[in-house]
């Protein structure tokens, strides 16, 4: 059987154990700062299905 080297997802080098999945610090900063500065996003589509008047009425407050 063959084991399966896995690569930095950012340089593709081989990862090492102790910084699973990145090669090194470097890479590993590397991915913190594409999350902190929005590089990686979900794209998002408009939901046009959904609007407020599928929604029931609002209970209103009984003034007696």
């Amino acid at each position: 059987m063959s084991t399966a080297v896995r690569k930095c997802p950012i340089c593709k080098r081989p990862a090492e154990a102790a910084l699973a999945p990145f090669c090194s610090q470097r890479c590993a900063d590397a991915d913190l700062r594409q999350w902190l500065t929005g590089g990686y996003a979900i794209p998002a589509r408009a939901d046009d299905d959904e609007s407020d008047d599928d929604l029931p009425p609002a209970p209103r407050d009984s003034e007696d």
